[in-house]
Order: structure tokens, then sequence, then C-alpha cells
């Protein structure tokens, strides 16, 4: 197995609301090596989606260390933490979250915007390239509601890898589409993933589950089996 580029370590997450705590996960321990293709599945409430917002820093531990691609971010800042996500990671959701007065092309260009890479006209060139990418070559001058569902989805894949971050993480990012989109939608992380992207993805679809390379199953906040761990 290659080094390892995320690494969770007795991890413990509790929500709290007032007085009352709600525990999400309880003592997880996670690898995942650069490069894999990782489903994560569980019912809802299994504590699948906090892992994945452990990863990428939007959450924060209650105990236990998040290291990714070799920073620990339980210990960086909020604005710390708002840059490096803005390099490392490239996030797909289930409501594809575009911005409705944006082009794709548009779209697409806005983490390069944030992050101020590169000139607006090779901001402009990648963002045509990474919709090429993802086969909508012809569709950058469309706003979110002139695209299909699938169009969608591919634009916030496309957003997602603006910055071409070393790690790809999506939180049930074909539920919002019919499964012949849906797998459609996975072919396309496969091939990113081929290109030596870390793609991590949380699904409650077992059969989509099972395309991936490796499977973690997750209840009541805790691993219950890992495919990876008799490698």
């Amino acid at each position: 197995m290659n080094k390892p580029i995320i690494e969770l370590t007795r991890v413990e997450k509790v929500y709290r609301s007032g007085r009352v705590g709600f525990p999400a996960l309880s003592g997880v321990d996670l690898s995942i090596a650069a490069g894999e293709l990782v489903a994560i599945t569980g019912p809802s409430g299994s504590g699948k989606t906090t892992i994945i917002n452990l990863i990428a820093g939007i959450d924060r531990p209650t105990a236990g260390t998040v290291t990714v691609n070799g920073s620990r971010l339980d210990q960086m800042t909020e604005e710390r933490l708002a840059a490096w996500r803005g390099r490392t990671i490239g996030l797909v959701f289930q409501f594809f979250q575009l911005m409705p007065t944006l082009t794709a092309a548009e779209n697409v260009t806005l983490p390069m915007d944030l992050a101020r890479l590169g000139h607006q006209r090779e901001r402009a060139a990648t963002a045509s390239r990474h919709l090429a990418t993802v086969g909508l070559a012809d569709r950058g001058d469309r706003l979110p509601l002139e695209l299909s569902g699938g169009e969608q989805q591919r634009v916030a894949i496309a957003r997602a890898m603006a910055c071409e971050p070393p790690v790809l993480l999506g939180d049930e990012p074909t539920g919002n589409l019919d499964s012949g989109m849906a797998r459609d939608m996975f072919k396309l992380l496969k091939s990113l993933n081929g290109k030596g992207t870390t793609v991590v993805y949380v699904t409650h679809d077992a059969s989509l589950a099972a395309l991936a390379s490796r499977i973690v199953s997750v209840r009541d906040g805790m691993i219950v089996a890992d495919t990876g761990r008799q490698r």
C-alpha cells in the first residue's frame, strides 16, 4: 500500500445542543493510502458524513487526530484550514450547490479565483479543460438551470478539481441522480482516480459502493467492516 494520505486516529466527535451531547463517532481509526478509491457506507446517522467532514476540515474532532496530506487538521486555525482546503480538497455534494447566477465555466473558475491561482486567462483555460474532461466542453456558457441534473453534477466535479487537489471527497455525489446517471458519474470519479486523485465517497447505494476498490462500513459511530484492513 502507498503512504497514507488520510489518517484518522482514535477520533471521537460529539455534537452538542446546549448541555446535551450527541455522539457521532466513537474511537474511529482510518488510514487511506494515496491513490485509493474508497466508498464509505452505513445507515442514516451512522457517522459516515461526519468522517467526510472531518477529512475536509469542515468539522473538528472532539478527541483524536486528523491528518491529511501531511497536515494535522485538528491543530490548524480556521484561516489556515480554509487556505489548506482550497489547495488540497475537492468537494462534491448531493445537490450540486452551483452558483445559480454564474455560468458553468464561471462556477468552475470560482475556486481558482478564491485561491488566486494564476491569471484570469489561465483560470479560464483551466476551467475549459476541466469541463472538457467531464464531457461539457460545449456547455461552459450555460447557467445551471439550463443544464440537466447529470450535467450540473459534472460541473460540480469539474469545479472540485479546478485547483487540482490530491483528494476528492463526495457526500452522496450520485444521490440526486437516476441509476444510469449515477453509474456515468462513478465512471468519471474512477477516471479521476486512475489519474492519481485519491477519491473517498459516501453512498447508501450498495451497488455503487461495490464498484470501489475498498469499502468502509460505519454503524453507530464506529467502523464495523473495512475491506482494506486485510492488505
